[in-house]
């Protein structure tokens, strides 16, 4: 089932909705005999970076240029480019910590918070080298898509990617079964690598739909892309998984809707979970902030597996 962020009357989903980005994950291992060797490659050199072994090679400020393939069925689906330039301007203010509402951050975790130095930018030209304003649309006769990977293909209803070495390719669509997004970790296939968005949980203003209508549903998203996980380690809701990040605490499953601090389970307090995380399932008002450790995870994947984007 697909990856759910909609919290109920009770602040929690469904308990049959999963996540969706996993789910790929696990397709991809049994389908593509190459991804998990890409993927133990990538994973030790993110561990070396997260322990202070090897630093980042990549200066200054990584700018990545944005295709967004807006499909749609009806008319309401087919957003605006002012929406689609919204969440943009999400994702550089989340990546940069410019967000006003990381003042949020509880004391604890002040000194963790931090800026990637990641930037996103609507594509200017296309893969052919003529002008763009980084939008494409196409009209499907499908009433939403899932999991599969249909949206990123011309063939299958959708729209086929632009070269995923030269952009982040993000689909914004119709999904169904409570889908909000999924992603494909890096080391996966180019003809499916990209980022896939729920239309009303992108950007902001528009047809974004309250709680998922301040573009976080793609910051979130856009972090599995660059290799990071779940918060809470992806164990379900026990308290032995890992997102593989030493400053972010562990966490008993994810948490939804606007926990209050602390908020405390496997035996973490004082401080509890870091339910303000990107990587945690909370409204979008919730989630404002990353932390240096999964800063140094995202420097490791621009420096292998993602670093066509930080050449020239």
């Amino acid at each position: 089932m697909p990856e759910n962020r909609r919290s109920t009357a009770a602040g929690r989903p469904p308990e049959s909705l999963l996540c969706g980005t996993m789910e790929v994950h696990r397709r991809l291992l049994t389908e593509h005999p190459g991804y998990a060797a890409a993927r133990t490659a990538l994973e030790n050199r993110a561990f070396a970076y997260e322990k202070g072994h090897e630093r980042t090679a990549r200066a200054g400020v990584t700018r990545i240029p944005v295709v967004v393939h807006v499909v749609y069925q009806t008319d309401d689906q087919n957003i605006g480019d002012a929406q689609v330039a919204a969440q943009i301007d999400a994702l550089n203010r989340d990546y940069r910590k410019l967000n006003a509402d990381v003042a949020q951050v509880p004391a604890p975790w002040q000194a963790v918070a931090a800026d990637s130095r990641i930037e996103f930018r609507l594509a200017a030209t296309d893969p052919a080298g003529a002008p763009t304003n980084g939008i494409t649309r196409t009209r499907t006769g499908l009433a939403s898509f899932d999991t599969d990977d249909a949206v990123k293909s011309t063939a299958d209803g959708g729209c086929d990617p632009w070269p995923a070495d030269r952009y982040l390719n993000m689909w914004a669509c119709p999904l169904g079964g409570g889908l909000l997004g999924y992603a494909q970790f890096p080391g996966g296939p180019a003809a499916t690598d990209g980022v896939v968005i729920l239309h009303s949980a992108f950007g902001t203003g528009g047809t974004a739909a309250a709680p998922f209508d301040l573009g976080r549903t793609a910051t979130h998203e856009v972090g599995h892309w660059l290799n990071l996980f779940h918060i809470w380690g992806d164990d379900g809701t026990g308290c032995s998984g890992s997102d593989f990040v030493a400053d972010t605490p562990n966490q008993g499953g994810p948490n939804f809707g606007k926990p209050a601090f602390p908020r405390l389970s496997c035996s973490n307090g004082p401080d509890g979970d870091m339910f303000m995380n990107y990587m945690d399932y909370v409204d979008d008002a919730a989630m404002v902030m990353f932390t240096q450790g999964q800063v140094a995870r995202m420097d490791a994947t621009l420096d292998g597996p993602r670093s066509s984007f930080t050449a020239g």
